[in-house]
């Protein structure tokens, strides 16, 4: 039986995935995601149901469209993959839980952002207001009324936190090292985790993007690189890790 909810959850997440990546690459350009229907970007052509199946239906046409045959971007197939897989493994460590329900808002944050960042180097405000409502409702439901006011609190002390850090990088570098998205993001962030861990997500993003920085510096000589991304991966493995305040001091403190 679990596996058949294992199953479950990554098609539902692979039909998600085809629809965040939706909602990030129109949202920004102030398009309709909703009431309109999907098309080729190259032809326009509305696409069919057949056209639309999750991850199978890009294989199946050969990564071409069916009607103007021009090469049909990958990015909504890898979304859709790792949504789904994503999906499966919050199922599969949280059950069914407030924290699946949490879990599973962080995935769904995870790839409207990672489109959209690294797309248009934009994180849309609509998409940070809907995940605040939709954690706090998750939390109040789950912890009550006070622990959902703390959370506002950790929010704005990171929020606070990643401002400052923005104008010290600016000071520093004399340009803008951080965009208002990001800092907006850890409001989010604090909403779910401790302050303390909510700087343990923004060591671990740093950590992950500053090789990645150089290599895309060396390849393609872009100096601005998306830290959406890496700030909410960071943010999925230290949720999903379950890794608290205790266990970081000891592992500091092994060195």
């Amino acid at each position: 039986m679990e596996i058949f909810y294992i199953i479950i959850f990554f098609f539902l997440g692979a039909c998600m995935g085809s629809f965040y990546t939706v909602v990030g690459l129109r949202l920004p350009k102030k398009e309709k995601f909703i009431n309109s229907r999907s098309h080729c970007d190259s032809c326009d052509h509305v696409l069919s149901l057949l056209d639309m199946v999750p991850i199978v239906s890009y294989f199946l046409l050969g990564k071409k469209c069916r009607y103007c045959k021009k090469r049909i971007d990958g990015l909504s197939t890898y979304m859709e993959f790792f949504t789904g897989v994503l999906f499966s493994l919050a199922y599969y460590r949280f059950g069914f839980s407030f924290e699946l329900f949490t879990a599973l808002g962080i995935v769904s944050m995870l790839t409207i952002i990672s489109v959209s960042d690294i797309t248009y180097f934009v994180i849309p405000d609509e998409i940070l207001i809907f995940f605040t409502g939709y954690f706090l409702i998750i939390s109040t439901l789950s912890e009550g009324v006070m622990m959902s006011l703390f959370h506002l609190l950790s929010g704005l002390t990171l929020f606070g936190f990643m401002y400052l850090i923005m104008l010290l990088g600016n000071a520093v570098f004399k340009k803008e090292t951080l965009g208002g998205g990001d800092i907006k993001l850890m409001f989010v962030v604090g909403l779910i985790l401790h302050p303390f861990l909510g700087l343990v997500v923004i060591f671990i993003a740093s950590f992950l993007a500053l090789p990645i920085s150089l290599i895309i510096l060396w390849k393609k000589k872009q100096h601005l690189v998306p830290f959406g991304p890496f700030l909410i991966t960071a943010f999925l493995f230290v949720y999903f890790t379950k890794i608290d305040m205790l266990t970081i001091i000891q592992f500091i403190r092994s060195f």
